[in-house]
């Protein structure tokens, strides 16, 4: 009776970790680690799994830019996949935007444990994954983690 207990505590307590009291998603930079070569193989990566889940690149994506190699191979590989992408200052045009009301896209990068955790996410669904880095190259060393709301 108390190790059920105590698992319904361990298992509340680890739920309640992943609430968020703002409304919204968060970017952080990548870390100083994930650059170059790594950086675009998990930008790669992530933005193909987005397209197979994502399907139609006719919506722009809204994209914070930043000056880290994440965030530039993340645009460029949604690119590569077809998609718009604009920045959150509103550039782009003001034709793609009454044609179609942009996605917003946010990112995070981790460095946990020896490991990257890479997360793609938009109001649609979460995309994340962790990653090995070693030599300045990302193999995904965990399957994708998908959640659609």
């Amino acid at each position: 009776m108390t190790s059920r207990r105590f698992l319904l505590i361990v298992l509340c307590l680890s739920l309640a970790g992943c609430q968020n009291a703002e409304d919204g998603l968060t970017i952080n930079e990548a870390p100083a680690d994930v650059s170059g070569p790594a950086a675009s193989a998990i930008a790669g990566d992530l933005a193909g799994r987005y397209a197979e889940q994502a399907g139609a690149t006719g919506v722009p994506i809204r994209l914070n830019r930043d000056m880290s190699d994440f965030s530039v191979a993340l645009e460029a590989a949604l690119k590569g996949w077809g998609y718009a992408v604009i920045g959150d200052n509103g550039e782009a045009g003001a034709k793609m935007k009454e044609a179609h009301k942009p996605i917003r896209m946010d990112y995070s990068i981790l460095a946990a444990d020896g490991q990257v955790l890479a997360r793609l996410s938009t109001d649609r669904m979460q995309l994340g994954r962790a990653y090995s880095i070693s030599k300045g190259i990302a193999t995904p060393a965990s399957p994708l983690s998908l959640m659609k709301n």
